[in-house]
């Protein structure tokens, strides 16, 4: 698929955008990539996700794929010459798709009320982030990446959230490392892959913005 033509509508803190950019530098894809500016939405964007309006959109010859974990989903099954990301298993594969969706439904809302709440409900945000941690941990188990020996769908899906961690835990006052080891280890050793470093921001770029956020939203 040489002649392939791939954008990327993005915004570079997006740990779902990251999903994209990580999956289509596995893929070794090459893409456009278009940094949005979410207040002032391109027609580009409004014409690609009509229904949400949000990022990011993948466009594939023309055609967007909205929905980070769908695109990542849909990378896997256009770019089959590179290692799949989901299992050949269709149960091991349903349970790629159940954590990857847990990982949307809880760490996301908790993260965001750690930096963006004060007093006790950043507390019960910070309790419900590390409970979330653990969860993970636990599915994890022993092995050095979710899917096994290797690095795949579940692991594309998480671990853009690590380029927010020093974010989450300037503000939650917590340290991820003494909580939660095994996650801490697991993250050092996908930020070793080459996919992986090059897709996420630097922690401190994260905090500048999430500051910059929190004057706008008059927390601080």
């Amino acid at each position: 698929m040489a002649n392939d033509e791939v954008i990327l509508l993005d915004f570079w803190p997006s740990m779902f955008g990251m999903r994209l950019r990580i999956a289509l530098a596995e893929k070794e894809i090459k893409y456009e990539y278009k940094d949005e500016d979410l207040r002032n939405k391109s027609p580009l964007l409004l014409q690609m996700n009509p229904i949400h309006k949000k990022i990011p959109v993948l466009i594939h010859n023309g055609k967007p794929i909205c929905e980070s974990i769908i695109g990542v989903e849909y990378i896997d099954e256009v770019w089959k010459d590179k290692a799949p990301f989901l299992p050949s298993d269709p149960y091991e594969r349903a349970q790629a798709r159940f954590w990857a969706d847990y990982v949307d439904k809880k760490l996301f809302d908790s993260g965001r009320k750690l930096w963006t709440t004060k007093g006790e409900e950043q507390e019960a945000a910070k309790k419900d982030f590390i409970e979330c941690l653990k969860v993970l941990e636990g599915a994890l188990g022993e092995k050095p990446y979710f899917g096994g020996d290797n690095f795949g769908f579940v692991d594309i899906a998480l671990i853009g959230f690590y380029s927010w961690f020093h974010s989450y835990e300037t503000y939650g006052n917590f340290s991820t490392e003494a909580e939660c080891p095994k996650f801490v280890a697991w993250a050092k050793r996908c930020m070793q892959r080459d996919s992986v470093a090059k897709s996420l921001p630097d922690q401190h770029k994260v905090l500048d913005f999430v500051k910059t956020l929190r004057h706008k939203f008059g927390i601080e």
